[in-house]
């Protein structure tokens, strides 16, 4: 296949950025698209010019560090798919394609496609974590788990943080992030402890961070490659306004108005 690609080109931050046009000739279908990168890469390499800058690791979908926009969709148009996974057999000979970054204030473009994607890190910091004694591990069997949380825990630990619920979001939330790691913890007896705790803590570091707020406009589902449900947002604000109301100053304490 003979592809056209408009890749969003920047050297810095502090950089305006710009379209530019490349061609890919001789595509194979089988290629993923990362792997149709790399050979526009070499391409450009040989002759002289910057190669595009992207993220990738694992390429099995699995790690979350692939991520770019791809004719408008977060990861392309394939859903339940990570971009280091969608493969050219997706798109049709003479094509244009158009890539560019992440789009949200909380992640700045370092360059080309590379965005800064700490933020995210900064949030697990916060609380998304369980505080245990160190020691040999526990038999499997100590603590019993319900089957039914198990599964939804399981289900919300599958969120690989790629940011692309980020970058669908009109409003550029980060709430399905972390309501997934909120949930799968928090769903365990292990995250009992500090569940409360937790909600506090890591929304308020999202809000720090600049994300917007969700509005139940269901971009960040619909675009989530491991598909994580709009239920943990409604479980997130659960425990939040639960934390907000057991772990309210008591009277006296210096945390009234008198």
């Amino acid at each position: 296949m003979d592809i056209t690609l408009h890749v969003w080109r920047q050297t810095s931050t502090s950089d305006t950025g710009r379209f530019v046009t490349y061609p890919a000739k001789g595509v194979s279908p089988d290629m993923s698209f990362l792997e149709m990168l790399d050979v526009v890469n070499e391409r450009l390499i040989a002759e002289g010019s910057s190669p595009i800058a992207f993220d990738h690791d694992c390429r099995e979908g699995i790690c979350g560090t692939c991520g770019m926009v791809i004719n408008g969709s977060p990861h392309g148009p394939r859903k339940l798919t990570t971009t280091c996974q969608l493969h050219m057999r997706s798109f049709k000979d003479g094509d244009s394609i158009t890539v560019e970054p992440w789009r949200a204030a909380a992640f700045p473009v370092l360059r080309d496609l590379v965005v800064d994607r700490r933020a995210f890190d900064r949030i697990i910091q916060a609380g998304g974590f369980v505080s245990v004694p160190t020691g040999s591990p526990p038999d499997g069997n100590a603590i019993p788990v319900p089957k039914d949380a198990a599964e939804r825990s399981m289900d919300a630990a599958a969120c690989i943080g790629c940011g692309a619920c980020v970058a669908a979001c009109p409003n550029a939330s980060a709430s399905l992030f972390v309501a997934a790691k909120i949930s799968h913890l928090g769903l365990l007896p292990q995250g009992q402890a500090e569940r409360d705790a937790r909600a506090l803590s890591m929304v308020a570091q999202m809000d720090a961070e600049l994300f917007g707020s969700c509005t139940n406009h269901g971009e960040c589902e619909a675009s989530c490659p491991k598909g994580i449900s709009l239920e943990t947002i409604a479980r997130m604000n659960r425990d939040y306004l639960a934390a907000t109301i057991t772990r309210r100053p008591k009277a006296g304490s210096g945390g009234g108005t008198g």
